[in-house]
Order: structure tokens, then sequence, then C-alpha cells
């Protein structure tokens, strides 16, 4: 069987600040999450991971969700041709509203 060829993860400067408004507890997880689904195929289309609608916060394509109730968004872009997943925002939901680095995001 053929190995997948897997994807270098980056993140961008701002999602330090990202994490800080998120409960320490999850950050373990949150990194676990990010490179166990997009480090070998970031563009499946899951249940829990879509493409966004554009135009998305942070220039970003796609979005995945986990955590307690799915609380916990992830919006990240591919560059197919470096094989790239870039992590642009993590965030928190809290009912209808996104909180990225403890600000409101439309989404």
């Amino acid at each position: 069987m053929a190995r997948k060829q897997s994807y270098d993860i980056r993140y961008d400067d701002q999602t330090k600040k990202h994490l800080r408004a998120i409960e320490t507890k999850y950050h373990s997880r949150i990194r676990a999450e990010i490179e166990e689904q997009l480090q070998f195929e970031p563009t499946k289309v899951t249940r829990n991971r879509k493409p966004l609608r554009q135009p998305a916060p942070f220039e970003a394509t796609w979005g995945i969700r986990f955590g307690p109730e799915n609380c916990i968004r992830v919006l990240y872009g591919i560059d197919e041709e470096e094989r790239e997943v870039q992590i642009q925002a993590i965030g928190v939901k809290e009912g209808n509203r996104l909180l990225v680095g403890g600000e409101e995001v439309d989404l």
C-alpha cells in the first residue's frame, strides 16, 4: 500500500495570541487534533472539516471543529505546491458567536 505524503503544518504568528484566549487545558488537544486531522488529508471533506464560504476571516479557506460540543474552531489554508497547511486562526464557538483571541469574528 502506498504511503500518503504528509503536509507540513505552519502556524501564523497571531495564533499564539488566539491560544492565550483559550483555556490552557485545551492546548494539547488542539495541537493533537490539528496534527492528526490535517497532516495527511487536509482537503478531505468530513462532517467536521469543510471549505469555508468566501470571503472568510483571516483569508482562511477551510475550517475544522472539534473539542467538547465541537466548540473549538481552527481556520486554515492549504498550499498544495509546498504541501503546507497554514493555521490562520484558532477560536472558540459560544452559541452563535466565534471568539478568536477574545474578539468576536463573523464566520
